[in-house]
């Protein structure tokens, strides 16, 4: 599809870029008559028109720069090159070029965003007009695997199978209350965007990673045939496949032992002889912070992902039109991960780099204590360099299998019943359910040396293995199975019904109501080695046939196999007693809880386009009201996660959301957006589960905990004040200042000595309690007082160098920066980011380059110094690259580069930021092509 704009034979000079928007304002009123001269110039000029096709990369930035210049709310858009042929390969990696966006990445691709100075649970993303609540996952226990929040991972579907991306960044009433971030609007193509007859697009791609070395196949394929605009079917499928892995250093966390710990440690076995006095007098001193399990590792993933979607629309009538629209979606990945970490078998150790004789039935080399040579702290004691000969491994091989499903099925009506009046709205259901069938540990342990070095600092990491063969059987021993599965599910019921009427050339009254029922639940099966019986049988016995070599770019070593060390002990993953009699009840059943909300919610709004002092002025002004019921089920649970009732909480809350939005156009290419409204963010859903527990000590004392379904929600007051300036046929500068007041955050409430009927956990989950029995200590979420405060600037360019000389004149540049100034409290974003990318494109041929940054941010703070409740990534710089050869108007060859600089991702920890983990995940390079007809 091509698009033909005007060139004029003049054009206006370019004024100085706009470096904040309180500037631009200053100046915006004494330039109108500048920029109103320069209008009325070329508008004479355009009698000489020549007409240009523009295609490709250069005609999505310029469509996406229509739907932006012609929205009343601040909205970024990215708008697919052509059909199926989105501008990345991943939802989220395009999402990060627009100004505000900041993506988290996984393996390398681009998986959960984070906007506006709000981290990513506070992003609405709706599919098709309908919000999309997709159940979440990562191999990495450190990201939040298998989160139950609000959050949605675009790694699930294919960019492929997406016509256009909008993002709201600022609220509307007419638009569902919710996402205090902004909205990201996902849409599937259409018939009817397609001209009339039979249009579609077949694209094949195939790539490699540089550490995996496989075949990654990538197919998309789009087919509408459009009846005259009468009735119309759209079908497209995308499937890809390709394994991926992170690989690199990581620490479980670190611990400190008292002193009396560590004389123990000692009296046990552990030789400290060759230490310095001073060393020795130290590490006794019970003072040192140390590493909790020194860990080379992989996560490994074979991924497979389909995408199918189908439009129907049908216009009975020129004044209905009809749309239908059903989603599938696939994400299917079989992970193995290899560790090998410092994993002591004797009494005391926690994961540390020393050990004391194993005992029991290890093999000798476990019956020997380790000797500690040598050691290093910081100024804050944190050990950053430990020397051991004999340090106890353990190598973990970790299998799962994991099943995300996505249906989506939604039917939009709009109805022109007069030129005055119009009704539209939507009726649809989702289901999103997330399932892993097994996800089981096979754990080995070995005898061996290591030098931990994490640098002075202790903000990198360095392990070596003196005079150790990690690959030779003798030095290792069978450990033991654990077993795991999870099952999550949710699922999505809405109705919308607007109605709008034009009251005169300049007044439309809209109005409408919206049906919104929510629901989530799950449970998670832990069958750990004590109790599945395969430790009292497996333990300490020869790992011989029973392993491979593992390699990584950061070593090598054994790893157990499934099948044959299954075959050898007459094993299988199970959550219950073998059939030989081994193992007992599975006992640990955690995170059984279902939460769901209801809402009602309703909305007037009026819309204006008129004249202000001579200038276009347009906007809209509105109030939206919402009633939500929520209700709470979950499992109590005491000791060893005995199940001990079940808990049963309703709540509601109800509000008035007003919202203003409003454009003034000082000429038609200058462009000064207001807005001030206010919007909700729904509470967390661990924060709102009614799971809980509940026990009795020794001495009778009773304890509780609870999740509160009835959390109020986030509410926040926003002010957003942008100028834009439009040129030429694609060219766009604009900046934007942002403040946002956020109440309602949640924290954890503490009560003493309350009874058992005021805590809403049943009194019968303790034996002999009754409602008066008295709770010494209960603990649940409640909303805290006060607000948090987020300001933030962003500024963005985007346009072709047509003013250079060719060959010049077919660069372009899209480049934008943020910086968020927030409260600590907000967590998950970087305070600044920016993004480039520059391109070269002709009719033939294209190429382009894209660089995208953003700095460090967390994920927790504490006031602790050496607490790990301050956590957060280090700062990246992801560089990207594609290219594309035009054989003819129909077929298409294609280059893509990703990640080229293969980037290390590193989490931290504390106040000093010490080394958390540390993976990469290697450059993927695919080629391809396109036909279109």
């Amino acid at each position: 599809m091509s698009t033909l704009y005007p060139v004029r034979a003049a054009r206006p000079n370019l004024k100085t870029i706009l470096l904040a928007t309180v500037a631009a304002l200053a100046v915006g009123a004494h330039s109108s008559a500048v920029f109103a001269q320069q209008t009325a110039n070329e508008s004479a000029a355009a009698d000489t028109v020549d007409a240009v096709v523009v295609t490709g990369f250069r005609k999505s930035l310029s469509d996406a720069r229509a739907i932006k210049r012609d929205s009343v709310i601040q909205k970024d858009v990215i708008v697919a090159e052509d059909m199926a042929k989105f501008p990345e390969l991943n939802l989220a990696e395009s999402l990060q070029r627009l100004p505000g966006v900041q993506i988290t990445r996984e393996a390398g691709e681009g998986r959960r965003i984070s906007l506006r100075g709000l981290g990513p649970d506070f992003a609405r993303v709706q599919l098709n007009g309908m919000e999309v609540l997709g159940n979440v996952d990562s191999a990495q226990d450190s990201r939040g695997q298998r989160s139950r929040d609000r959050a949605f991972d675009f790694n699930i579907f294919a960019s492929e199978l997406f016509s256009k991306v909008e993002v709201e960044k600022t609220f509307q009433a007419a638009q569902n209350e919710g996402g205090m971030a902004g909205t990201v609007g996902l849409f599937t193509g259409k018939p009817f965007d397609y001209a009339p007859g039979a249009k579609g697009a077949i694209s094949v791609k195939a790539g490699t990673n540089q550490y995996t070395k496989d075949t990654q196949p990538r197919v998309a394929g789009l087919f509408s045939y459009n009846w005259d605009n009468r009735f119309g079917v759209a079908v497209s499928v995308a499937y890809s496949k390709r394994e991926t892995t992170e690989q690199g250093h990581n620490t479980y966390n670190y611990d400190k032992l008292s002193a009396s710990d560590m004389g123990k440690l000692v009296a046990n076995g552990l030789d400290i002889s060759h230490l310095s006095a001073a060393q020795q007098a130290k590490f006794l001193s019970g003072d040192l912070y140390i590493a909790d399990g020194n860990r080379i590792s992989s996560w490994n993933s074979k991924a497979e992902r389909l995408g199918l979607t189908g439009a129907v629309q049908w216009k009975p009538a020129d004044n209905l039109l009809l749309t239908l629209d059903v989603l599938h979606g696939e994400f299917t990945t079989h992970r193995n991960e290899y560790h090998l970490a410092t994993r002591p078998l004797g009494s005391g150790t926690k994961s540390f780099a020393f050990d004391t004789p194993a005992g029991g039935v290890w093999p000798s080399q476990f019956q020997k204590g380790s000797v500690l040579n040598n050691l290093a702290w910081d100024s804050s004691n944190y050990v950053t360099m430990t020397d051991v000969t004999g340090t106890t491994f353990g190598s973990e091989h970790r299998r799962s299998l994991n099943e995300n499903r996505f249906n989506q099925v939604a039917l939009t009506g709009k109805w022109d019943l007069s030129d005055r009046l119009k009704i539209d709205g939507h009726v649809g259901y989702e289901k999103s359910t997330y399932k892993t069938p097994y996800d089981d540990k096979l754990y080995m342990r070995a005898k061996g040396n290591m030098v931990a070095n994490y640098g002075a600092d202790g903000q990198s990491a360095t392990f070596s293995y003196p005079n150790f063969d990690a690959t030779n059987p003798a030095n290792y021993a069978l450990d033991s199975f654990y077993y795991r599965g999870f099952n999550n599910q949710s699922e999505l019921k809405e109705g919308v019904l607007n109605a709008q009427y034009a009251l005169n050339d300049t007044w439309t009254l809209r109005a409408g109501v919206a049906y919104h029922k929510f629901t989530q639940g799950g449970r998670d099966l832990f069958y750990d080695d004590n109790v599945n019986g395969t430790r009292s049988k497996m333990r300490g016995a020869s790992v011989t046939g029973l392993v491979s070599v593992f390699t990584n770019a950061f070593g090598s070593w054994l790893v157990g196999d499934y099948d044959k060390t299954f075959a050898k002990f007459n094993e299988y993953h199970r959550f219950g007693p073998n059939k030989d009699g081994t193992g007992g009840a599975l006992q640990d059943i955690e995170n059984v809880y279902e939460t769901s909300e209801e809402t009602v919610s309703e909305y007037v709004q009026a819309d204006w386009d008129s004249d202000l002092f001579g200038k276009r002025f347009r906007g809209n002004i509105g109030l939206r009201g919402y009633q939500t019921d929520t209700h709470g089920t979950g499992w109590i649970q005491g000791d060893a996660y005995a199940y001990l009732g079940t808990t049963d909480v309703k709540g509601s809350y109800d509000g008035v959301l007003p919202a203003m939005n409003s454009v003034l156009e000082l000429t038609p290419q200058v462009l000064v957006r207001f807005s001030a409204t206010q919007n909700l963010n729904r509470p967390g859903l661990g924060s709102m589960a009614a799971k809980g527990s509940a026990f009795q000590s020794d001495s009778g004392d009773i304890t509780a905990s609870r999740g509160n379904p009835n959390l109020k929600p986030y509410k926040d007051s926003t002010l957003d004040l942008a100028a834009e300036y439009y040129f030429g046929q694609d060219g766009l500068l604009s900046a934007s200042v942002f403040h946002k007041s956020l109440k309602n955050f949640i924290g954890t409430q503490t009560l003493e000595n309350v009874p058992f009927s005021q805590t809403g956990v049943p009194y019968t989950t303790i034996p002999g309690a009754t409602a008066t029995s008295i709770v010494k200590e209960f603990e649940m979420p409640i909303n805290i007082a006060g607000t948090k405060q987020l300001t933030g600037v962003e500024l963005a360019a985007q346009g072709q160098f047509s003013f250079l000389p060719a060959p010049f004149d077919k660069l372009g540049a899209v480049v934008n920066y943020t910086y968020v100034d927030a409260d600590e409290a907000l967590t998950g974003i970087s305070n600044t980011s920016y993004n480039a990318t520059l391109y070269y494109e002709t009719e033939r041929w294209g190429l382009r380059g894209s660089l995208s940054h953003r700095n460090k941010w967390f994920t927790g703070h504490s006031d602790s110094l050496m607490s790990a409740s301050t956590r957060g990534f280090q700062g990246s710089t992801y560089v990207d690259a594609s290219a594309f050869v035009n054989v003819s108007s129909a077929l298409q060859l294609t280059l893509n580069a990703i990640n080229l600089t293969n980037q290390k991702d590193t989490q931290f920890w504390g106040q000093n930021e010490y080394l958390y983990n540390q993976t990469q995940s290697g450059s993927t390079y695919m080629v391809g092509l396109r036909y279109k007809f």
